[in-house]
């Protein structure tokens, strides 16, 4: 268990290393901050003082060994808009977006599970048709596309509900609901093929005639089985709490680390953009980690299998 262990960590670690370099380099090379938030009639000295500053003027490789210096001291550098540290910006907006995600992550689980599952239940069906039918409409369209006729229906047609901002819990309903929906979707076509395929199993037809009843075989041997996929699923979706609303707190005006990504990336904003990377790389990073090991816990043919390949 401990090797099972040691290989997935290392393999995070290295994941976390390569996403911070490809960030690192991508964002100097697609163009210089500095004639971004300066002024286009800057004088040249000005700019050339910025970007010594803000040490932009030393080799790449000198940059990219100062910034891993730091970040193993904690220091995720400064803002270049208001000199303030990039962690503590990023630290402000994060309890705004878990306000949208955390909720939109119960709808996911209480409807695509429960939906998946009773869809392969009664496969064929009317109920299986009409299930996997708003799942397809779920999974294939936008969300800000969803959001929008979300705000044009019940914002402007039918005046209930606010159409964007922060200032009371009714804000946050419709960003909510467009997050929770499509996820749901998704969770609910995959649970519905984890089933099938487990039911499909010949254990499944063993266990049946042995004279084991239905609903005992779906609860002690369909639903364990099929949750090992199933959990592939939900990891992502935690994984991805910080980054998944990017379009909708942009579409829904609401004052997240998405809308924060946003505005940074479009000022060249770097020490902003690499603390959220790097946040949201580690959130999900870790939460294929956990999921990793609870393969482990619910199959331990993959615990043995990395120790026999070991």
């Amino acid at each position: 268990m401990l090797r099972f262990l040691g290989l997935r960590l290392g393999r995070s670690l290295l994941t976390l290393v390569l996403v911070v370099t490809f960030a690192f380099v991508v964002l100097r090379l697609s163009g210089d901050p500095a004639l971004l938030i300066m002024s286009a009639d800057a004088p040249p000295e000005a700019v050339a003082a910025f970007r010594r500053a803000w040490g932009l003027d030393d080799p790449l490789w000198v940059q990219y060994v100062r910034y891993f210096g730091a970040i193993f001291h904690g220091d995720l550098g400064n803002s270049m808009r208001d000199g303030r540290g990039a962690l503590e910006l990023v630290g402000e907006r994060i309890p705004a977006t878990l306000a949208l995600t955390v909720p939109a992550l119960l709808i996911k689980l209480c409807l695509g599970i429960p939906a998946g599952i009773y869809a392969a239940l009664h496969r064929n069906s009317l109920a299986d048709r009409a299930v996997m039918l708003l799942a397809v409409a779920g999974f294939t369209v936008p969300s800000f596309v969803l959001g929008l006729l979300l705000v044009l229906l019940f914002a402007v047609q039918l005046g209930w509900l606010p159409s964007g901002g922060q200032e009371s819990w009714r804000h946050a309903i419709l960003p909510v609901i467009t997050l929770g929906l499509g996820g749901a979707a998704v969770l609910a076509r995959f649970t519905r093929s984890a089933m099938l395929e487990v039911l499909g199993q010949p254990y499944m037809r063993t266990a049946l005639a042995k004279g084991v009843p239905w609903r005992v075989a779906v609860r002690g041997h369909a639903l364990p089985n099929a949750a090992i996929p199933t959990v592939t699923i939900v990891g992502f979706m935690i994984g991805s709490l910080l980054a998944g609303a990017v379009v909708v707190e942009s579409v829904f005006s609401w004052p997240g680390v998405g809308r924060l990504l946003v505005v940074a990336v479009a000022n060249r904003d770097l020490a902003v953009v690499q603390a959220i990377l790097l946040l949201v790389a580690a959130t999900m990073i870790t939460a294929n980690l956990v999921v990793d090991l609870l393969y482990g816990v619910l199959d331990p043919r993959l615990r043995n299998g990395a120790r026999g390949a070991a």
